[in-house]
């Protein structure tokens, strides 16, 4: 039989790869051994295992009562409160696949200077609220005593000199803090009752391209119930006419369409003032930051962001999407000048990931949560990042 030149190279590659292979990592197929002895403890790639934020430990921690903690993912799948897109229910799912090149062992970034997950505090992923998609009275409550129930736990390890919640709390006590992954916007009112309890009136710092402060009677005629009154837009507006929130809010990235003028001074009768997104070109970062310290103080300070307050060229899994928003670059920078001030808790939302594209809306949240994480244990501005801050600090 006759072998071509090709047939010869082939050959001659598949024993040089075999040959290789055998010299590496010997099959040993007449010998038993177990994985723990071949190849070490089972751990997960990037890609497997099971879905919890970065690979971290995950419990059911609402069922598991001695679970202590003192910082909490927490995911709440509700979006039955929104006025255009649904699918937001689908977003702690997106977040969290979002996050699976994320973990302990590789958290350290260039621009914190730092990894979150070695600051000798514990932080867990404390699974989903198992929210009702059937009644929105009942899935408010739901929220809210879910919360509470992991706000009012005894923290695991405590962050020392760096906690600001015992020096705060009403009871000086110091109480964990917990990043949400929503669920659309109404999820920040149950939680605002829960944080009132604990601190009193919140300051809000809320990224968004929308007011979310609409009056219902006025914004929604004609659905007056007290059910229909509750939605992704009106939640603000709640939570002030029951004392949850401070005077002392803000808005940043805002550009939505409005009816007029009067939007802008309910917005302001509800406590908030506001930095809109053509503001990054005319004022700059670093006047932005500001702002945003200069108006919260020491207050207690509630995080929010509505992954909407990015242009939805890069973030286009949202319920609502206005052209014209800010980068992941540009926000993130943002988020590294506020180091310091009084976090009591934050969360992400109105990630829906039907509408999204090579899973980059649920990437970017993702690493706005790694920067929740650092920006909570972080005790001063990132030595390696934008002078500016530093000096503003």
């Amino acid at each position: 039989m006759k072998l071509s030149l090709n047939s010869f190279v082939v050959v001659a590659l598949f024993a040089q790869f075999a040959s290789a292979r055998d010299t590496q990592i010997p099959l040993e197929w007449d010998k038993k051994v177990t994985w723990t002895e071949k190849y070490g403890p089972q751990s997960d790639q990037p890609f497997s295992g099971l879905l919890s934020f970065s690979h971290l430990p995950y419990t059911r921690c609402l069922e598991n009562e001695a679970t202590k903690f003192d910082i909490a993912v927490l995911g709440m799948p509700f979006d039955t409160g929104v006025s255009y897109r649904p699918g937001a229910r689908f977003g702690p799912f997106a977040i969290r696949s979002g996050s699976r090149r994320q973990r302990a062992t590789n958290g350290y970034t260039m621009s914190w200077g730092n990894s979150p997950f070695n600051q000798g505090v514990k932080i867990l992923d404390c699974g989903d609220v198992p929210i009702s998609p059937f009644d929105n009275a009942l899935a408010v409550d739901q929220i809210e005593v879910a919360y509470s129930t992991l706000l009012d736990r005894p923290s695991a390890e405590g962050m020392g000199e760096r906690d600001i919640t015992r020096l705060i709390s009403k009871d000086g006590i110091e109480h964990p803090r917990i990043v949400t992954l929503g669920g659309d916007h109404t999820i920040v009112w149950p939680i605002l009752r829960s944080l009132h309890k604990v601190y009193g009136p919140i300051s809000v710092i809320h990224f968004d391209a929308h007011l979310d402060t609409w009056e219902p009677k006025t914004r929604y005629p004609g659905q007056t119930t007290d059910q229909s009154r509750v939605t992704h837009g009106t939640f603000f507006y709640l939570a002030k006419e029951e004392g949850l929130i401070s005077n002392q809010s803000i808005h940043a990235g805002i550009r939505c369409k409005l009816e007029g003028l009067a939007d802008i001074e309910n917005d302001e009768s509800v406590g908030f003032q506001l930095v809109t997104a053509d503001d990054i070109d005319d004022l700059g970062i670093p006047e932005i930051v500001r702002r945003i310290r200069q108006r919260v103080g020491d207050t207690p300070v509630y995080l929010s962001l509505d992954i909407d307050v990015i242009d939805p060229g890069l973030a286009p899994a949202t319920g609502t999407p206005e052209p014209g928003g800010w980068t992941t670059r540009e926000l993130k920078r943002i988020l590294r000048g506020l180091v310091g001030l009084n976090f009591v808790g934050a969360d992400i939302v109105e990630v829906a990931p039907a509408y999204d594209s090579a899973d980059i809306t649920g990437i970017a949240a993702a690493d706005f949560v790694h920067d929740f994480l650092s920006l909570f244990l972080a005790e001063k501005p990132p030595s390696v990042g934008p002078p500016a801050y530093r000096e503003e600090l």
